[in-house]
């Protein structure tokens, strides 16, 4: 299958992009810079020079190829203003990207998050939050899924709150970051809240998985660790970089503090099931101890 994937040559895209050509595909890359079109010409991959922002070069891209996976997104949380002009961006190329695949009966996989629901791990079946400070892109995906009644094989791979690989990415990711920044390894609250982690050859395995296999409508839990305890993460990235393991105010971290406050753990058993996928690499709390000082 030939695949147009936007975001290939970041932590997850890099992954995804081996693991597809390893499995006999052939990868249609975006490419924002020059940088990244060597990353992705070195990888295998044909590069396509764009951005997000450029509608007529995704069409174009999805028009090429049998299949899309998307995976960009600006990761930009510096203000809600930032964080919302990101989802805008992703939501105008998820809807462009959508109207050119209608009726080819094409597999289209798109990066969501794992949701949020109260007093237990979140399912394959429980909806997108279609509100607060991520809910765009809650609103987004559900349009890609609603594909489904148009002509186009769409699924959804539900990303958690940390996908890692060597000890960087995800949200663990800006906890260290933060940590690095203010001498403080912080964690919201009391840190008993938990977040979903996997490692990303693992869930590159899913994105593949979805492509080839999913049906139309679905979505799917790139889930490994159920749950790891903010505040075990954030002793282990303390530990790593010599720095003390304290609560810090929610306002710590701008726009998501309230995600990072919440307790969000998820489950990926029906993925397991449906799918065989098995994650097979180091949990986020062993991945963290490759942190660096």
């Amino acid at each position: 299958m030939h695949v147009f994937v936007t975001g290939g040559t970041g932590l997850i895209g890099s992954a995804v992009l081996a693991e597809l050509l390893g499995n006999g595909h052939t990868v249609l890359a975006l490419a924002r810079s020059d940088a990244s079109a060597r990353a992705a010409e070195a990888a295998g991959a044909e590069p396509l020079r764009g951005a997000l922002r450029d509608l007529d070069v995704l069409r174009a891209g999805a028009a090429r190829a049998d299949g899309v996976i998307h995976l960009a997104f600006a990761n930009d949380f510096s203000s809600a203003d930032a964080l919302a002009n990101a989802i805008t961006e992703e939501s105008a190329a998820l809807a462009a990207i959508g109207e050119e695949l209608v009726g080819s009966d094409r597999p289209f996989v798109a990066a969501s998050g794992t949701p949020l629901v109260p007093g237990r791990p979140s399912t394959e079946s429980d909806p997108l939050p279609t509100d607060g400070p991520v809910g765009g892109r809650g609103r987004a995906v559900t349009a890609v899924l609603g594909l489904a009644s148009r002509g186009v094989r769409s699924t959804a791979v539900r990303l958690p709150r940390t996908v890692h690989n060597q000890g960087a990415g995800g949200f663990a990711g800006l906890l260290t970051d933060i940590a690095r920044r203010t001498g403080v390894s912080g964690y919201p609250g009391d840190g008993a809240q938990r977040w979903p982690a996997v490692h990303a050859l693992d869930a590159a395995v899913l994105f593949r998985l979805a492509l080839e296999r999913a049906e139309a409508g679905t979505s799917w839990h790139a889930v490994a660790d159920e749950g790891d305890a903010v505040r075990d993460i954030a002793a282990v990235i303390g530990r790593r970089l010599g720095l003390p393991v304290e609560s810090v105010p929610t306002q710590t971290y701008g726009p998501l503090g309230p995600v990072f406050a919440a307790d969000q753990p998820s489950s990926g058993a029906h993925t397991r099931r449906a799918l065989g996928w098995e994650p097979k690499h180091p949990g986020l709390l062993d991945d963290l101890e490759n942190v660096r000082p």
